[in-house]
C-alpha cells in the first residue's frame, strides 16, 4: 500500500505542476515535459517519508520472497535426499 500512496502523491504533484504551468501560459507539449522534471525534483524534496515507507515495504517484501525461495530449496533438497535413500 505505501507504494500506491507514493505513486498517487507523485502523480498529484505532476498534475499540480502541469496545471500551474498551463495557467501561467505554457500551453504546449513542453508543459508536460517541464512539469515532469519539476514534479521529479519536488517529489525528491517533499515526499521523502512516503518514499522511504515505499522502499521499506518493497525491501521487506523482497526479503520474504527470498526466504520463501530458500525454504523451497531446502524442502527440494530434503525431498531429493529422501528419494535417493528410498
Amino acid at each position: 500500500m505505501p507504494v500506491v500512496v507514493f505513486s498517487l502523491l507523485r502523480l498529484a504533484l505532476f498534475a499540480v505542476c502541469f496545471v500551474a504551468l498551463w495557467w501561467v501560459g505554457m500551453r504546449s507539449w513542453l508543459a508536460a515535459i517541464v512539469a515532469a522534471f519539476l514534479a521529479w525534483g519536488l517529489s525528491y524534496v517533499l515526499l521523502s517519508r512516503p518514499r522511504d515507507a515505499a522502499a521499506t515495504y518493497l525491501a521487506d517484501r523482497a526479503g520474504r520472497q527470498r526466504r520463501s525461495e530458500d525454504d523451497a530449496a531446502v524442502e527440494d533438497a530434503a525431498d531429493d535426499a529422501a528419494r535417493q535413500d528410498g
